[in-house]
């Protein structure tokens, strides 16, 4: 057997690497595997095909998932997986809002960068949030025309936001403008959750609002799981910093739902 001069780990050692990758970020990209195991991203690319044919991962857009539909990190690990694109998917998103509008605001780590961007714009808006994290970024942000209404109900120590009965009782109170909503997934279906609680309160947002927003990454693409949130038709846009792959490209137009590119330079 030749010897190996390169340093890089063999396909076992790497198969075992990307495992272990998933049990802490449900979502592995090629390029980051490649730079980590000094490799190219082909290489890493026939990993992961030869561990979906095992029924090992699940092949997404640009990487691999877990496979199992009831799983997801928790909101700290989540919020250290793709800040840079979640930070200019916020950005992007923030932009849409018009002085004077009403906004209802979803938990999540991504929409947390939302409310960041937004808090940093200085316009007058009213934002309704569930999300402990995104109350404190608007409220702390310095913006004196912002108004932070955050609903009540059972406080969620890790997903930082309060869900139940009373949360979707105090939504369904209001009109908004935008709702603009997080997923931990994006199929052909539509957005799909891993926690019931959060997908109800999903639910309760779109229904009051007509401009209906999801904030997604490109890892995202292609996760179906547990519990499907709405059908794509009832979104107006989707937000990302990727093209959709072609399948799921197609199953947006034919919703009818707009799909705006986050600018890399934000």
């Amino acid at each position: 057997m030749p010897r190996r001069t390169d340093g890089a780990p063999a396909k076992a050692q790497r198969h075992r690497r990307i495992l272990a990758a998933l049990t802490t970020d449900p979502t592995v990209r090629i390029s980051a595997l490649a730079t980590q195991f000094g490799v190219s991203a082909e290489t890493v690319r026939r990993d992961i095909e030869e561990l979906s044919a095992q029924g090992a991962v699940r092949r997404t857009y640009g990487g691999a998932s877990v496979t199992h539909a009831g799983l997801q990190p928790e909101f700290s690990s989540r919020e250290r997986m793709a800040v840079a694109e979640r930070a200019r998917i916020g950005a992007a998103a923030a932009a849409m809002v018009q002085e004077g509008a009403v906004v209802m605001l979803d938990a999540g780590s991504t929409t947390t960068h939302f409310a960041r961007a937004l808090a940093a714009r200085g316009i007058s808006a009213t934002v309704l949030t569930n999300s402990l994290t995104a109350a404190t970024e608007l409220a702390s942000g310095g913006a004196p025309g912002l108004r932070v209404l955050l609903c009540p109900g059972e406080v969620s120590v890790a997903e930082r936001g309060v869900y139940g009965s009373e949360t979707e009782a105090f939504l369904r109170r209001f009109n908004a403008d935008l709702a603009v909503i997080g997923a931990s997934g994006l199929t052909e279906e539509g957005p799909c959750e891993v926690v019931s609680h959060a997908a109800w309160v999903k639910r309760a947002m779109l229904s009051r609002a007509p401009r209906r927003v999801l904030l997604a990454d490109s890892g995202k693409f292609g996760r179906g799981l547990l519990e499907c949130v709405c059908p794509l038709a009832e979104l107006t846009d989707l937000v990302t910093e990727a093209p959709p792959p072609a399948p799921l490209g197609a199953a947006l137009g034919r919703a009818g739902t707009a799909v705006t590119l986050a600018d890399p330079a934000s």
